[in-house]
């Protein structure tokens, strides 16, 4: 290398000569031994695994003995020195770890997964249930031609059946079992029920999970700390906050929210903050320091308004701006997101 570089430059000498000569090598280092190796295995990840698995098995036999002779001493030196243990790593360390490891392997919605398995853990059932404002059930007194109209309008494939109001929910109707019986116009469908399974709104949906696979049920009622009914929880929220939405044939996006371009999207107020961030491309976390009881974007405009806010009126928070669009009544029906992003996220999305 001194060779050709003294070739390369003959008026070079001394401190400058070294200096290039560090910056070359290292460049020359970092590009053939570093860089062009993981592309290349990246793209042929099968054939470099087949060609590396032989050597790597003669050498780690080779090797073992000394391998194990320095972890031994590693370990003994850490448990006499180490004074207390190391810090666990955080949740954005995890992600940041996360990246780093996937690189340019992996999709988007491949490193959204193992975000969401993530932070699964540390979700519970209020923050991704549907609330009882928008849940639909059967009172327990219809006829079986107004309980299958009511089925046909809502088209869920379980609904709730309450006395007087959804405090009182006392069974669950899957829809499918309707079916054999669609021509008996007097059929006393009460039959049908089974019984609903109450969880409380705390309750980690990691645990939740555990027992819908136990219990072999896709559908819980959630309860507040005086029993009265929160909502409704399905085996689909849950999955959907690992695998992100999941959509069928009678699923209207345009019901939930529009995007209008990268930076503004319009939202129903219902509409949970952990989807509202989903669909954004926001950490989960995003707004935890404001959000306290809020579970969603409505919810948030209030408390961030302090007060019930008119129409088209703006509230501000850090680098987003939420705009009322329609109001019924009290209640905040559409919203408007508008994101300021950092200048250099403008120009790498």
């Amino acid at each position: 290398m001194k060779l050709l570089m003294d070739k390369l430059l003959p008026g070079v000498e001394g401190a400058n000569l070294f200096i290039i000569n560090a910056v070359v090598v290292t460049f020359l280092l970092v590009l053939f031994g570093e860089v062009l190796p993981k592309v290349y295995a990246a793209q042929n990840n099968m054939r470099m695994a087949l060609f590396a698995a032989p050597i790597l098995q003669v050498l780690s036999g080779i090797f073992r003995p000394v391998s194990r002779l320095l972890v031994s001493s590693t370990g003994y030196i850490e448990r006499r020195i180490a004074s207390k243990p190391q810090q666990a790593m955080s949740g954005k360390d995890f992600e940041h770890a996360i990246e780093l490891t996937v690189g340019h392997t992996a999709t988007k919605q491949e490193v959204n997964i193992f975000k969401g398995i993530l932070k699964f853990s540390n979700i519970t059932v209020t923050q991704i249930m549907r609330t009882r404002m928008d849940v639909g059930g059967i009172p327990f007194d219809s006829s079986f031609s107004e309980v299958q109209k009511i089925a046909i309008e809502l088209g869920y494939s379980r609904m709730p059946v309450y006395k007087d109001s959804l405090d009182k929910i006392i069974g669950i109707i899957h829809t499918k079992d309707f079916l054999p019986h669609m021509d008996e116009p007097d059929f006393s469908w009460h039959k049908l029920m089974r019984p609903p399974y109450y969880v409380h709104e705390g309750k980690m949906i990691e645990d939740l999970l555990k027992e819908f696979q136990q219990k072999r049920i896709h559908f819980a009622v959630v309860v507040d700390e005086f029993g009265g009914t929160s909502g409704i929880v399905t085996l689909e929220d849950i999955m959907e906050e690992i695998i992100g939405d999941i959509r069928d044939e009678f699923d209207d996006d345009e019901h939930q929210y529009k995007k209008i371009d990268d930076n503004n999207y319009i939202f129903e107020g219902k509409t949970l903050i952990n989807d509202v961030c989903r669909i954004v491309g926001l950490p989960s976390d995003t707004f935890e320091d404001v959000r306290e009881e809020s579970d969603s974007i409505a919810g948030l405009v209030l408390e961030l308004s302090g007060k019930f806010p008119a129409v088209n009126e703006t509230i501000s928070y850090q680098n987003y701006d939420f705009t009322v669009l329609n109001l019924d009544k009290m209640r905040i029906q559409r919203v408007k997101i508008g994101i300021n992003r950092p200048l250099a996220e403008n120009t790498e999305s």
